[in-house]
């Protein structure tokens, strides 16, 4: 079974892609390696981003901090969503 995307929204905004527009998204973890860190053998010391991947076109969007949320396109946005439409 095809896995599906999720509707993003940062803060109270809609996020779409930079790209298509598209407005599906899947998310994993990137994780941010240092050449130190590499080197000495602590990658897991590293701090990990959130990546969004357009469902559509694939592009790959990253994020830092706590401002972004993911939704089920079943239930829609939240309420008082700015740029849902």
């Amino acid at each position: 079974m095809a896995r599906t995307g999720s509707l993003v929204t940062i803060g109270t905004a809609a996020f779409r892609c930079l790209v298509c527009g598209n407005r599906q998204f899947w998310d994993r973890a990137i994780k941010l390696n240092t050449t130190a860190t590499e080197i000495l053998g602590f990658e897991w010391a590293n701090r990990s981003s959130l990546g969004l991947i357009c469902c559509r076109c694939g592009y790959v969007h990253e994020f830092l901090g706590d401002q972004v949320a993911l939704w089920a396109e079943s239930n829609g946005y939240p309420d008082g969503t700015s740029n849902a439409g």
